[in-house]
């Protein structure tokens, strides 16, 4: 069991949102419970009353209400808010709690200067936008896609889209042309937004290469517009619009179109490191419902709130940030190198904006360990409350970091969650402590169970995580499979009727909950089976190792296979036999004997996915004859040159061991 770190102050329920809901379910349905454990399996048992509760409380703008709460409750196939017609940026544009002369959307970068929408401006620039897709003929259900950075014009994009019932995808400018043409040619936009190029860090990145490529793969698009991002005096490309074209002025009202709960809202996709990216198709009611009870309920968000979360446009975190305001929430928005010009460049962000709620990934907060940073030194924190990390596990070291260098007070809240449903499934919550290493608690409304190998749940046991009740945000479907067979396959082929998501999870006692890596990426010698991310906690916590991915090549015969770990070392650094042997003693000591590499090797870059996941099971293809293109789309990748080391190591290796 970790250290606690932090409790809830004493009045936490006269104080944040979730005592105040659960003082408006003692007024309003005459429920009372004495702790948050009781209120999770009310959530997870009587759907029925937790999420029309959810949609009661937040008082959710519907044109048509709904006949029923849950019409059909199996998976897949649950069938929420039947009858209903609303729509997601009317909500989000509501913006509780927020005057018109408010800033909502604070906007930085490394490509030009800051930029602030009050809520008045925000809803102008959906006003005109709305209404310019509409003059190039958008209407309800056509898709809307953009190829740009994490700035204003993305969100209002967004809202616009929405506004018309038409479908929205982006994707990050960083992704090559064969990764957003895998992507779009799924979805077949009509109009692309498109921005000509964007800085990182100080290097300037032109994209109209890329821009000119992906409309010619495009024979849907009917408009292309550009947005002069990196160069605002450069010529706007043949046949397409500029920005200012498509939010020109106009005295068309902001109307929005009412469209059923389960109406596509947007498509976002899995890495699609091996194989097409799935197109996941969420829905205006699901995203909503989720994210009005995850930002104020679990993360304490409301109109004294700016949000911020470190993310591209590529990933599903930015769906999540730009649901901020409809909690009253301000969102800041970040586009650049998160790294220049050194790592304390985001705190110093959030100090300038008066941040708080910090949201990152757990790569970076141990990276500013690893650089002896401490944030507080460098920048004013006064006015964060909460810091959020997702995108890996969070070792216990990192939430030692946090606190001894952050801030003291703050409330962290490690959560774990996925593109599939857009939101964190397991998180924090005001109302329980934070311990080091541990997620607190499974979200109000998910039921998260650890299962065995023979599908029973466990407790206080490493199992695979499953969900075994609906949720509002689980997809609509996935995009050109009208029988719904590729989505079956992708949740619900292991555990009939049971979403499977593909991480192992153990949850003690309390309900807390540690995440060790993807169940397919599991190193399993000996019946001693465990996670990645406990490896990756030992071995990058060496000073000498920057990065690190481990794979186990599995022995058809049933022996312990082989176990390859691949290190990045600090500059300057070779491997030799002095580090090896290091590196082993501290396995050895900190893990299992079981679990010392029988071979270590120097690599100068470990693959990672655009959203920096590691690609542990792409490099165990390829290490066992799997070609590099057959292993993984490199399109998905922020670094493809990086297979090579491994496919050159398995032409050296002398057996090819099948694939498990």
């Amino acid at each position: 069991m970790g250290d606690m770190l932090w409790a809830p102050p004493a009045d936490v329920r006269e104080r944040s949102r979730i005592g105040n809901y659960l003082r408006w379910l003692r007024e309003h349905r005459g429920l009372d419970f004495a702790d948050y454990d009781a209120l999770w399996r009310w959530s997870t048992t009587d759907l029925d009353g937790f999420w029309r509760s959810i949609w009661d409380h937040f008082e959710v703008i519907a044109h048509t209400p709904p006949t029923a709460t849950l019409a059909e409750r199996g998976m897949p196939g649950a069938r929420w808010f039947p009858g209903a017609t609303l729509n997601y940026a009317e909500n989000v544009l509501r913006m509780p709690g927020r005057a018109d002369d408010d800033p909502v959307v604070i906007a930085h970068g490394q490509t030009r200067a800051p930029v602030t929408l009050t809520a008045a401006e925000l809803r102008e620039q959906v006003r005109r936008v709305s209404a310019g897709l509409r003059r190039l003929g958008v209407t309800a259900g056509d898709r809307v896609a953009a190829y740009a950075p994490n700035i204003p014009e993305t969100y209002v994009l967004l809202l616009a889209t929405a506004s018309l019932g038409a479908i929205f995808s982006s994707c990050a400018p960083e992704f090559g042309t064969r990764s957003v043409t895998d992507r779009w040619q799924q979805i077949e936009p009509t109009v692309l937004v498109a921005v000509d190029g964007y800085r990182y860090g100080d290097k300037p990145v032109d994209r109209r290469a890329e821009v000119a490529a992906i409309r010619a793969a495009l024979p849907s698009l009917r408009h292309t517009v550009s947005i002069a991002y990196l160069d605002p005096a450069g010529p706007v490309p043949d046949g397409a619009l500029g920005w200012a074209d498509l939010a020109a002025p106009t005295d068309e009202p902001l109307t929005f179109t009412p469209v059923p709960f389960d109406h596509p809202l947007y498509v976002l996709y899995s890495s699609g490191t091996t194989g097409l990216p799935k197109p996941i198709v969420h829905g205006h009611g699901g995203i909503l419902l989720e994210h009005l009870k995850m930002l104020a309920l679990h993360h304490d968000l409301g109109a004294s709130d700016r949000f911020f979360w470190f993310t591209t446009t590529g990933w599903m975190m930015w769906n999540f940030l730009v649901s901020g305001p409809a909690v009253g929430a301000a969102i800041v928005l970040f586009d650049g190198n998160p790294g220049h010009p050194d790592l304390g460049g985001l705190w110093r962000l959030a100090a300038e904006t008066g941040t708080t709620y910090f949201g990152t990934s757990a790569p970076f907060l141990l990276a500013c360990r690893k650089a002896g940073l401490v944030p507080r030194d460098i920048a004013d924190l006064s006015a964060l409350r909460g810091v959020g990390s997702t995108g890996a596990p969070l070792p216990a070291e990192g939430f030692g970091w946090v606190y001894d260098t952050v801030s003291d007070h703050v409330q962290l809240q490690s959560l774990s969650g996925g593109t599939d449903v857009c939101t964190g499934f397991v998180g924090g919550v005001p109302l329980l402590p934070v311990y080091a290493g541990e997620i607190a608690c499974r979200a109000l409304g998910a039921k998260v169970e650890a299962r065995s190998a023979d599908g029973t749940p466990v407790i206080g046991e490493l199992g695979e995580l499953v969900i075994t009740e609906p949720m509002p945000s689980m997809p609509v479907g996935f995009w050109n499979d009208p029988d719904g067979t590729r989505y079956r396959e992708a949740y619900f082929d292991v555990y009939p009727g049971v979403w499977r998501h593909g991480d192992w999870i153990t949850i003690n006692e309390r309900g807390g909950c540690v995440i060790t890596g993807r169940s397919d990426a599991t190193l399993n010698r000996g019946g001693v089976r465990l996670g990645t991310a406990e490896f990756y906690s030992v071995v990058e916590g060496l000073d000498e190792v920057v990065d690190s991915v481990v794979v186990h090549l599995e022995d058809d015969e049933g022996g312990a296979g082989e176990l390859l770990l691949f290190v990045v070392l600090a500059d300057g650094l070779t491997l030799d036999d002095a580090l090896r042997k290091k590196i082993c003693r501290e396995l050895r000591t900190a893990l299992s004997p079981r679990h010392v590499p029988d071979e270590i090797h120097q690599v100068r870059a470990v693959p990672r996915t655009l959203s920096a996941k590691k690609l542990e099971v792409p490099v165990k293809k390829i290490l066992t004859g799997t070609p590099v293109d057959q292993a993984a789309a490199k399109g998905a990748l922020v670094n493809p040159d990086s297979l090579g080391a491994f496919a050159a190591l398995a032409q050296r290796r002398p057996s090819n061991k099948t694939p498990a």
